[in-house]
Formats: C-alpha cells, structure tokens, sequence
C-alpha cells in the first residue's frame, strides 16, 4: 500500500466577471478566516484590503497581510513559483486562494492546478461568482460565463439583496443548469461561510479575541434573522460508523453523489481491505482524492465524514452511507480488488493528472 502523507493545502479558485463581487467575497473570507492563515494569489492589489490596510502597486511581491495571512501579485507564467513560496514551511498556510481575473481562464487556472508537480498542494475547487442582479446582461454580452459556470464546484449567487424573488428564482435555475450539478448557494455583500472553503483550525499562539468585528457581530442577538445567519445557504452532513466500509459500495456512492454535494471530507476505514491505513478523503466536485495515512496506535477504527452541499437530502445521504458499511468484510482476494476503485484515487509522485 502507498506510504501515509504530508497533509496538502487546498488551493481554491476563485473567478467571476468584473463587479460580480469576487473581491469583496475574498475580503470577507480574510476578514473571517477561522483560524487559518491564508495565501492569496491576485494580478491587482489595489482591492484587498485588511482591516485600515490597502496593498497597492506592488506587483511581483509577497505582502504580509497581516494575521498570518500572505498576498502575491503574478502573471500565469509565475503561478508554480509562487505556489511553491506560499507552500514553504515558513508561510504555515493553511488554504491559498487564487483569484482568477486577469490571471487565465478559470478553467485554465484549474488544469494547471491538476497537473502541478507540487506535493504540497490540493485542488480546493473552483469558485464561480456571479451577480444575480446583473446575470441577464451579463450573459448576453459574455456567453462564455456558461461554461465558466459548466466548470464551477461552487456557484455563489452574490448581490441577492437587490433581486426580487422571483428574479432570484429565475436566475438559480439559469446557473444551476449551465452549472451542471455544482452547488448553487445566495448570498450578500460576498458574505458566505468559510467552512464551505476550508476548514477551521485553533492555533495555541493566536488569540482570536482581538479580531475585527463584524457588522453581524453588532447587530443585537434579537435583531438577527435566521437567513441573516451564514450556515443558511447550505446543509452539512456528518456520518460516524464504526464498522469498515465495503469499497466498492463507498465508490459506487461516491461516483453517483447527487448534485448540489458540494465537499465530502473526513476518513474512511476499509477494514481488511487495508487495515494498516485510514484513507483522508477530499472530494470537491468532481474532484476526488484519497490520501492513505498510518492508524495511530490504540486509535478506535472509525470512518468518520461530514458532507457539505446545498439542497441535499440529509436522510437519503445517511441511508445511502449506511448501506456501504460491510460487518461481516473478510481479507479475500475480491475485497483486494475491490480496494482498486479507491487507489485510482490516491496520487503518487509520477501520477499525471
């Protein structure tokens, strides 16, 4: 079996049409990172701004955005050499986010990203933002945005405080097919959950309570709607199960994952498909990784997923889940091969994209 590895830092691109609000969501996520330190790869500085702090004008450079965070200005033909800056042990990033305007198409940004020779690294899923009040005319002068959208992980329908209902409606059916099956999210102002990119991490030599307050921080308890609340635009899922998964059941879910689920993470147990390993899984998308990873001595065998998405029928999920658990799994030559549907999924070094 393929050795355990280093953990990698998900790389998530972030692309929409000029207004569509993509920096002010990037602002929002730096300004509620969660824990995380955060890399960030844009052609202007000119809009990123942290807390009273505008970078500006200083293309070709890292900038210390201050709160562990790094920002670098480059051209396409730079991205790998600063992938491998921002991936140093010396940045401690925890997610790098790749603002797509001005660099390459998106879909372009996501090949390099899939075949980058980089260990460090992760393709984090592509982020598509479009304005729901603009989306009509938009489309009409730039067709292409339909296959920007075809290529979305995660559709964020932005500026949906200025749309009626049904605009709104119209609109989310309009991208929600062009998006073929990507979750489709609304929000305000760039607002969404970090936890739909990366996930949270607590540092013992970072005290979060210094942080900037947010406008939602002062708003009274009692005057805050529930759709005001972030976690509104989407559903999570968790699934815990001590009994080993059968591979070929736990794929064959996986491959037939309803649209709308937008992130599965966690780790799966394969029992005696594999007993020395526990497989980390990232899947974002279409994108699936295994990462096998050596059991911790006396660590209780579990699998253990949370499932992210929107519009996604929790019930159904646990059920389907629940159904690729096998009690009775012995170490047979057909559980082997079974187990060769989750290795087409685990990268190694002279693995091609």
């Amino acid at each position: 079996m393929t050795p355990p590895h280093a953990p990698q830092i998900p790389v998530v691109v972030l692309a929409g049409f000029l207004g569509s609000g993509k920096t002010t969501l990037l602002n929002h996520l730096l300004r509620n990172r969660a824990g995380n330190r955060i890399g960030v790869i844009v052609n202007d500085f000119g809009a990123i701004e942290i807390d009273a702090m505008t970078v500006a004008g200083q293309v070709g450079s890292t900038v210390s955005l201050g709160n562990g965070c790094l920002c670098c200005a480059v051209d396409a033909s730079e991205l790998d050499a600063y992938l491998e800056t921002l991936t140093g042990p010396a940045a401690r990033l925890d997610v790098i986010v790749i603002e797509a305007s001005g660099l390459a198409e998106p879909q372009e940004l996501v090949r390099m990203l899939l075949a980058s020779d980089n260990p460090h690294i992760r393709y984090g899923g592509l982020v598509e933002v479009v304005d729901a009040a603009e989306f009509p005319a938009t489309r009409e002068r730039h067709p292409e945005i339909d296959r920007h959208l075809a290529a979305a992980d995660l559709i964020v329908l932005n500026k949906t405080d200025r749309v009626s209902d049904e605009e709104l409606a119209a609109v989310r059916e309009t991208a929600g097919t062009a998006g073929a099956g990507a979750a489709v999210i609304r929000a305000a102002y760039g607002r969404i959950d970090p936890e739909l990119l990366f996930d949270p991490v607590l540092r013992p030599d970072e005290d979060d309570s210094f942080r900037q307050l947010t406008f939602e921080d002062l708003l009274p308890e009692a005057d805050r709607t529930h759709e005001e609340h972030l976690h509104t635009a989407y559903e999570s899922v968790s699934f815990t199960a001590g009994v080993p998964l059968d591979p070929r059941r736990f794929m064959a879910f996986l491959d037939s994952r309803p649209a709308g689920l937008y992130r599965i993470k966690g780790f799966a147990d394969f029992g005696a498909g594999d007993p020395g390993n526990r497989y980390a899984l990232h899947a974002v998308g279409r994108f699936l990784r295994f990462v096998p990873e050596r059991w911790a001595r006396d660590e209780p065998r579990r699998t253990q997923l949370v499932l992210i998405g929107s519009g996604i029928d929790a019930a159904a999920l646990h059920k389907e889940l629940e159904a690729c658990q096998d009690a009775w799994q012995d170490a047979t030559e057909e559980l082997e091969r079974s187990m060769w549907g989750v290795l087409r999924y685990v990268r190694r070094p002279d693995d091609e994209d």
